[in-house]
C-alpha cells in the first residue's frame, strides 16, 4: 500500500502532461483554422484533442480502475477505444462540410479534426514525439501548402448557371463564344427548362487560368438584358 501510494503523484504529473500536450497540439492547430476564418477553429480543435487524449487514458491507465484489494486485472485493447474516437469524430467532421450552392466547402477543416483526434489519441497513449511531429507536419500543410498552392499555376474550376426567359435565350453559339472572349473553357454543359417551361437555363462547370476574370464575366452578364439570373460559384475548399 504505500508503494502504491508513492506512485500517485507521479501518476497525476503523467496524466497532466498528456492532457496539456493535447491541449497544446490542438489549440495549435485550431489557431491556424481559426486565423482564415473557418468555421472550426481554436476551441473545436482544442477540444477534440483533449477529447482525444482523455479518452485513450482510460484504456492506458486501467490499471488505475482495479487498484484496490482483491481487484481483478482486464484486458483490453486499446485500439477498440481508438477505433471509436475516430469514428465518432466523422460525426462532427461532417457537421462542417456545408454546400454552398454547387460548391462544396469545409472538407479541409474536417480533415484537420480528423488529424487533430488521431494527434490527441498519440498524446493519450504517451507518443508524444510522434504526436508533436504530426502537429508540425499538419501546421505545415494547412499553412505553408496554403502558399504553396496560392503560387502553383493551377488551373481554376467554376460552378456556372444563367437563366433566360425562353423566348430570349441566348443561342449556345454565342454563349460559348462569350465564355471563350472571356478566358473560360467549358468542361461539360447540361440544359434546363424550368418554372412551367418560362424559363431555360444552361448549367456547365468552367475553367479558367487566373481567378479575377470571374468579376469580369460576372459584369458582363449582370449588363446583358436578356439574363435573367445567373450563378458563378468557385469550386474548392
Amino acid at each position: 500500500m504505500p508503494d502504491l501510494l508513492a506512485q500517485v503523484p507521479f501518476v497525476y504529473r503523467e496524466i497532466s502532461m498528456h492532457l496539456l500536450g493535447a491541449v497544446l497540439a490542438g489549440g495549435l492547430i485550431g489557431l491556424e483554422r481559426s486565423y482564415h476564418g473557418r468555421p472550426a477553429g481554436f476551441r473545436t480543435h482544442t477540444l477534440v484533442c483533449l477529447a482525444s487524449s482523455l479518452l485513450m487514458l482510460v484504456t492506458v491507465y486501467h490499471a488505475e480502475w482495479f487498484a484496490g484489494p482483491g481487484a481483478t486485472r482486464a484486458q483490453i485493447d486499446p485500439t477498440r477505444m481508438a477505433q471509436g474516437i475516430m469514428t465518432g469524430i466523422g460525426f462532427l467532421g461532417a457537421g462542417v462540410i456545408f454546400k454552398e450552392g454547387l460548391s462544396v466547402r469545409g472538407l479541409t477543416t474536417a480533415a484537420s479534426i480528423w488529424v487533430t483526434a488521431a494527434v490527441g489519441i498519440l498524446i493519450g497513449v504517451g507518443f508524444f514525439f510522434a504526436a508533436a511531429l504530426a502537429t508540425l507536419i499538419t501546421l505545415g500543410v494547412l499553412a505553408v501548402f496554403r502558399l504553396i498552392e496560392g503560387r502553383m499555376p493551377t488551373r481554376q474550376h467554376a460552378h456556372f448557371s444563367v437563366c433566360f426567359e425562353r423566348g430570349q435565350v441566348m443561342p449556345e453559339d454565342e454563349l460559348r463564344h462569350l465564355l471563350e472572349v472571356h478566358g473560360f473553357s467549358i468542361a461539360n454543359l447540361t440544359y434546363r427548362l424550368e418554372a412551367e417551361g418560362t424559363v431555360f437555363e444552361y448549367r456547365m462547370v468552367v475553367r479558367t487560368q487566373a481567378g479575377e476574370r470571374l468579376s469580369r464575366l460576372a459584369s458582363t452578364l449582370t449588363a446583358l438584358p436578356t439574363v435573367r439570373e445567373f450563378r458563378l460559384s468557385p469550386a474548392g475548399d
